[in-house]
């Protein structure tokens, strides 16, 4: 009846471009939600930002995916393409460590997605909530969006 004790968050779009449903990712893990439950942007622009303030928990050693722990405790992953793993780090140019506190915005990583394409790798980039147990509802506004535009409302964290 009445939403009280619900606790609502606004998280940002990490990168300009045409944010999709989760399902529609070119990669099983991701596409059925195995690791969680989130949304991906297809990018238009090399800049990738923080969805959320919080801590760096872990940036990977090959540069293509950040482990993020929000201030409520949600644990997002940030995957910038799909495959890119394989790179070992080239095309990507990382702006933060681990261990440090972040801002929603905060500047993430630069990454070459014309050398990755080029490499033939996928630059869809997932964000995934990891823990969503803590999550009743995501309620996610698709199409293009500008990076750090509010797109994504979760309710019950």
């Amino acid at each position: 009846m009445f939403n009280f004790f619900k606790k609502k968050e606004k998280w940002v779009n990490p990168v300009k471009g045409q944010i999709i449903d989760m399902k529609d990712v070119p990669d099983e893990v991701f596409a059925s939600k195995m690791m969680g439950d989130g949304f991906a942007v297809i990018p238009s622009d090399n800049e990738v930002y923080s969805p959320t303030a919080g801590e760096i928990i872990k940036v990977f050693t090959t540069k293509h995916a950040f482990l993020i722990r929000s201030l409520s405790g949600l644990e997002i992953i940030l995957h910038i393409g799909i495959g890119t793993v394989e790179l070992k780090g080239q095309g990507f140019t990382i702006h933060v460590e681990e261990g440090q506190q972040v801002e929603a915005g905060t500047h993430l990583a630069t990454v070459d997605f014309e050398y990755v394409k080029s490499m033939e790798k996928e630059i869809i980039t997932p964000l995934v909530i990891t823990n969503m147990d803590k999550v009743k509802k995501l309620d996610i506004v698709f199409g293009n969006q500008e990076a750090k535009a509010e797109v994504l409302e979760i309710t019950g964290v």
